[in-house]
């Protein structure tokens, strides 16, 4: 039984700024819960996300809805009668993970049967900009086997060119944040074939995708704003080749855990990625991650600095969390 909640407000610097083709930021702000039974604790981190109505207040409010049900023992499998996914449901449902974890004296790597973990390669993140900015990013990160590139805009070939030029060891995945239209998908496609580029992600607004059952897919292509849970992965067959997913997105492990199951068996590519967050929020996507096709936790890397004690990030290695910072 949870005997307390508590809900705080974190704010964490960028180190510089973050660009997508949406805009721009200069700091992680992030909502933690902390619930405690008077002898353990367990942590959940998560990202309101405006994109998806969400706001650090609203998220907040969400959570302290929950504060009666999680002190008569309501747990992850009550949830989702209780709330709907999203950030709010992420930070309860890995703070339960973790609270249960404590309790235990297990890892949730071994409640989940997943133990050893192994170390994973995650990718780096070149911020969305003019061609030749992005191609000095790109060529700060050309030892790096993987680099993802926020893109979306006017004279995206251009940029993908020049990023694949400065970085022509890497591995390069395109994320577009639904920038791209009908008009320019083709075009742009070819370009990021043309340059080898591994994957594209969400190149056209969700909802507005259905040109994606017409033409070829030189390059895969992965949904992340069309991919939010289990039930919407039969609506994106035939226009994806993978899905992008986000533990904010999804309302925790839980159900992440549960559309990573059903996607492999539909047959979908698997990509674990995150919002821009502290080691908190990538821990339990790292254990979500063992046998993803691409990893994208480098949230904590675009920040000025992480929480202490962190994941410990060797280059684009990334190993799995100590108990003291989750599970």
């Amino acid at each position: 039984m949870v005997v307390s909640v508590k809900i705080s407000v974190e704010r964490w610097p960028i180190a510089g700024t973050f660009t997508i083709s949406r805009g721009s930021k200069t700091e992680a702000a992030i909502v933690l819960c902390t619930l405690s039974d008077g002898t353990f604790t367990g942590r959940g981190e998560c990202v309101p996300y405006a994109r998806y109505g969400e706001s650090l207040d609203s998220v907040c409010e969400e959570i302290e809805r929950l504060r009666d049900a999680l002190a008569n023992g309501a747990t992850r499998d009550d949830l989702p009668a209780l709330i709907g996914a999203g950030a709010a449901r992420n930070a309860v449902d890995c703070a339960l993970w973790d609270l249960e974890a404590k309790r235990s004296d297990k890892t949730v790597a071994d409640v989940l049967g997943l133990s050893p973990l192994h170390d994973l390669t995650t990718a780096v993140t070149v911020s969305f900009g003019d061609a030749q900015t992005m191609a000095a990013a790109a060529r700060n990160f050309a030892d790096r086997p993987l680099i993802k590139v926020k893109v979306g805009g006017e004279n995206d070939a251009e940029r993908i060119r020049a990023v694949a030029d400065a970085a022509p060891s890497s591995r390069i995945i395109l994320d577009a944040n639904e920038g791209w239209s009908d008009d320019n998908i083709v075009e742009n496609m070819s370009a990021a074939a043309k340059a080898g580029v591994v994957l594209i992600e969400q190149p056209l607004p969700a909802g507005k995708d259905a040109i994606l059952t017409k033409i070829p897919h030189p390059v895969p292509i992965c949904a992340d704003e069309s991919a939010h849970g289990t039930d919407d992965l039969h609506t994106l067959l035939g226009r994806y080749d993978s899905i992008n997913i986000k533990l904010d997105k999804t309302g925790g492990l839980t159900e992440a855990l549960r559309m990573q199951k059903r996607a492999r068996e539909l047959g979908f590519g698997i990509m674990v990625g995150c919002m821009v967050g502290t080691s908190l929020a990538m821990a339990p996507a790292v254990l979500l991650a063992q046998d993803a096709d691409f990893v994208d936790l480098d949230g904590p890397l675009i920040l000025r600095e992480d929480r202490k004690p962190g994941l410990l990030f060797q280059g684009s290695r990334v190993s799995p969390p100590k108990p003291e910072l989750w599970g």
